[in-house]
């Protein structure tokens, strides 16, 4: 039902612009354009060697080693082992999933805050970029790309550009304050 309405809302939206023609239609997914900077790489790279990000990436890992040997040891064992041994063995692994769950909840949420800083930080550069090439390029329909285009060609799409643009601007500024 839902896609439905997203494919009558953009028939009626490409009927709409009859004259438009398709040069003067591009997409852009400025999430990607955003993240694929130089500087997002800085600062995701700076996340990873934060002491509590990097102390949660290693304790998931020891516990997910952890819940595998287990997992092993009780597939192999399985048969030799009493039901109490098992259900003790069964709650130990639900225990360690559990607590896996948890650190990568933080660990994706301390990327999500990454993530989010480098948006607040590079959305008015980005905005005055996409002008800029709205201009430029004489573009009269500017889409996100996202699940409602269902093909694009690759030569409409503003993502790389914006990317770079964002990169040149970033070293720019930092030329400038040094």
């Amino acid at each position: 039902m839902k896609n439905i309405f997203k494919l009558k809302f953009l028939a009626i939206l490409l009927l709409s612009f009859q004259n438009i023609q398709a040069d003067e239609i591009a997409v852009i997914d400025m999430r990607a354009a955003v993240l694929s900077t130089q500087a997002a790489s800085d600062a995701f790279k700076a996340l990873e060697e934060d002491a509590d990000y990097s102390s949660n990436l290693e304790q998931a890992q020891s516990l997910q080693a952890e819940r595998q040997a287990l997992a092993e040891k009780l597939k192999k064992d399985l048969e030799t082992l009493s039901n109490e041994d098992i259900a003790k063995m069964q709650k130990d692994l639900q225990e360690l999933g559990t607590d896996i769950e948890f650190l990568a909840g933080k660990l994706q949420q301390a990327q999500e805050e990454t993530a989010q800083a480098i948006f607040v930080s590079n959305g008015a550069a980005m905005q005055k970029i996409i002008g800029e090439l709205i201009q430029a390029k004489q573009i009269k329909l500017l889409l996100q790309k996202n699940e409602i285009i269902l093909f694009s060609d690759p030569a409409l799409d503003l993502t790389d550009d914006v990317t770079s643009m964002l990169d040149v601007a970033a070293s720019e500024n930092s030329s400038q304050s040094e």
